[in-house]
């Protein structure tokens, strides 16, 4: 076996703190399975990436112009997946960081596909919906020849939703003259969308929220629960555990927190949100801040925001036994030793949400094959793929002692190096 040379190499665009998080992750995994360095050199950088301008007319008649990325981490396994998210902090970085942690999520799920992601720099909140449809129309066009139902298939992301992939599916199909409904996944069900799609992320981390109490031997019939985040993922989950008999005692969004002891009525709670468009004021919890949250003593906390919300600065406040995350990349890589340290399971990123790419799997091979399933059959399929990857990767967990995000990134980088391994290098 030959190492690969050592070199002094300049920095790359996308290197900031999202993505040498992401690499010295796969840096971990790779040293302690004793990759192939020259396998382990292929894996620590995007395939492609590509940056457009998007210039938009306003509603008020002046142009303005966005920034657009979308960065194919790795095609090894199959066509190119992830989301797309409208943020005023995405940038380069950031994508090509969840692209990479997409390749390892569909590799972990066994689905025929690589890791991508795409998105905007804009202030989604501050747009029409004619100026957000206009905006996407537009970077549909700038990134149309990277994307394709055999090359990379968009889906929902951050203040992305199924309109906005309506919008890829018509632009796209307008440009090469016939429908083509696999282009994006998390459509709507009219338009060749699939049953389940829009709890699929939610369910998944419910379901691997259960499948972790019973692991730890949790012996309580509502276990409680906080649930930081309440938006599509974090009140689906919140829902179901809530239906299941879990007591959930503090939710938050990006304006308030909620706390009762006694437990909150989610339903409830919905109906209120749908209705003002916030948890602020829900007359039947006490209102907290997310400093306070995340330092609730509860069973199981499910950070469903943003990402980097558990860090040096707030690891040590924790007082859960189990952290199952519903956001991509809510804790960085010392704040997980620290917890795994302290005996707190963390469900891993690319275990817990990664339901919602399942699910999109389903609707993919729906949409070519032009044969649609129930609910139910989508809702069966999804928990015995995430049931079977939550045996792996707590059994690897148990063999090897590993943490279980390396456990769950051996599984997931193992199987696509070992894939790299049997095609070979060309040319």
């Amino acid at each position: 076996m030959t190492a690969v040379q050592s070199v002094e190499r300049p920095t790359m665009e996308c290197e900031t703190q999202h993505f040498l998080m992401a690499q010295r992750q796969l840096d971990e995994i790779a040293q302690e399975m004793g990759l192939d360095p020259e396998l382990h050199e292929r894996l620590r950088y995007p395939k492609r990436s590509l940056i457009v301008t998007i210039p938009v007319r306003m509603d008020n008649g002046t142009v303005r112009s966005f920034t657009g990325y979308r960065v194919q981490h790795d095609v090894t396994l199959g066509p190119a997946k992830g989301g797309i998210r409208f943020h005023p902090e995405v940038n380069l970085g950031e994508v090509a960081a969840l692209a990479m942690l997409m390749t390892w999520k569909c590799s972990l799920m066994g689905l025929p596909y690589g890791g991508a992601k795409g998105g905007i720099r804009c202030e989604p909140w501050n747009l029409s919906l004619g100026e957000q449809e206009r905006l996407t129309r537009r970077y549909t066009s700038e990134i149309i020849n990277l994307i394709g139902p055999d090359k990379d298939i968009p889906a929902p992301d951050m203040y992305t939703n199924e309109q906005t992939m309506a919008w890829i599916m018509d632009t796209y199909s307008i440009n090469v003259g016939h429908t083509v409904p696999s282009v994006v996944t998390g459509k709507p069900v009219s338009i060749g969308g699939s049953f389940g799609r829009t709890e699929a992320t939610g369910r998944g981390v419910a379901y691997c929220a259960r499948r972790a109490v019973s692991h730890i031997g949790l012996k309580k019939e509502s276990p409680t629960v906080v649930v930081q985040g309440f938006g599509n993922v974090g009140s689906i989950t919140a829902r179901l555990l809530h239906d299941t008999g879990y007591k959930i005692i503090a939710v938050s969004d990006v304006h308030s927190g909620l706390h009762n002891p006694k437990g909150i009525d989610i339903p409830r709670l919905q109906a209120y949100v749908s209705e003002m468009g916030k948890v602020k004021g829900f007359p039947h919890a006490d209102e907290i801040t997310n400093a306070e949250l995340l330092g609730l003593e509860c069973d199981v906390l499910v950070p469903a925001a943003l990402g980097d919300q558990i860090n040096d600065r707030t690891v040590n406040k924790l007082k859960c036994k189990i952290v199952v995350e519903g956001a991509n990349g809510p804790t960085s890589p010392d704040a997980d030793m620290k917890l795994h340290e302290g005996g707190i399971l963390v469900v891993p990123d690319i275990l817990a949400n990664a339901g919602g790419v399942t699910v999109s799997y389903f609707e993919w091979v729906q949409g070519l094959m032009h044969l649609f399933w129930s609910e139910e059959e989508v809702n069966n399929r999804l928990e015995q793929i995430m049931g079977r990857a939550c045996d792996q990767v707590f059994e690897m967990t148990v063999k090897t002692g590993l943490r279980p995000r390396m456990s769950a990134l051996r599984i997931g980088v193992g199987r696509l190096a070992e894939a790299k391994r049997l095609l070979g290098l060309y040319p």
